[in-house]
């Protein structure tokens, strides 16, 4: 399907949960957030069916995001019943890849292909200041984990404040050309301000070639990440709303006032 600026969207981004076993300083603030009831949260089957909805639209790349996605009970399950959808070519989920280690396995033989890991540095004190008490070695567990499983390429999106060269990012930058991993470097966004840019390494950011559609946690669909305009696949039909997000896709990201990283995905 095509938007009115002649870019094709195919690309679905869904978020599974506001929750996150962390509390990174640029995403969440630190006393935490008022959490969505668990009845305004999509069940499997209303992910699953809208999905399906949206493959027949055109639809081939999905991502599952957060929040944190691991701590979403059942996710296993949810990778299955995406990927038995005929017509997805691309199933990937971004995590902070502290639990992963203990669901890689379970993940690839459900179905998923890839996997992004968050990593802003490879120091372990500098990664509990970022994350307000993370553990690093649970991540790198997580990460030796994916590429056991197969779970490649396992890429690193890692977030900078102004440029690739900064010390923590080049850190992470020496870490994943030691064990062959890709790196994607992403300059730190606000939402509300409009402030944001394309990723290195990655296609994010860039308005002119955007596919991107993206369905909240609470079954808001937007079809940008950087405006207010949402359509709710719980009060209208799953192709209306696509072909109105799709139709009132803006040609390029303004601001946010009204939503988060950790309830859209990032």
């Amino acid at each position: 399907m095509y938007d009115r600026f002649n870019r094709k969207v195919n690309y679905l981004r869904i978020s599974v949960t506001d929750r996150c076993n962390l509390r990174c300083s640029y995403c969440m603030p630190a006393e935490g957030i008022k959490l969505l009831r668990h009845e305004d949260i999509l069940t499997f089957d209303e992910i699953a069916a809208f999905t399906e909805t949206a493959v027949k639209y055109g639809v081939e790349k999905v991502r599952i995001t957060g929040g944190e996605p691991l701590v979403r009970k059942g996710i296993v399950n949810l990778v299955g019943m995406i990927a038995g959808i005929s017509g997805i070519k691309d199933l990937s989920m971004t995590t902070n890849g502290v639990l992963l280690k203990g669901y890689a396995a379970n993940l690839k033989d459900a179905g998923l292909q890839r996997i992004n890991i968050s990593l802003d540095t490879t120091d372990p004190e500098n990664y509990a200041r970022i994350t307000r008490g993370g553990n690093i070695n649970e991540v790198f567990e997580g990460i030796e984990a994916a590429r056991i499983a197969g779970l490649v390429p396992v890429k690193i999106n890692c977030v900078i404040e102004k440029s690739e060269e900064e010390p923590d990012a080049k850190m992470v930058d020496r870490f994943c050309r030691e064990n062959g991993l890709e790196v994607r470097y992403i300059l730190r966004m606000d939402l509300a301000n409009g402030y944001f840019s394309t990723v290195v390494g990655g296609s994010g950011g860039d308005c002119q070639s955007c596919n991107r559609l993206r369905l909240t946690a609470s079954g808001k669909l937007k079809p940008c990440l950087f405006n207010d305009l949402e359509f709710d696949i719980r009060k209208m039909p799953y192709d209306e709303a696509i072909e109105k997000a799709v139709g009132h896709k803006p040609e390029s990201g303004s601001s946010n006032i009204t939503g988060n990283f950790y309830n859209i995905g990032g």
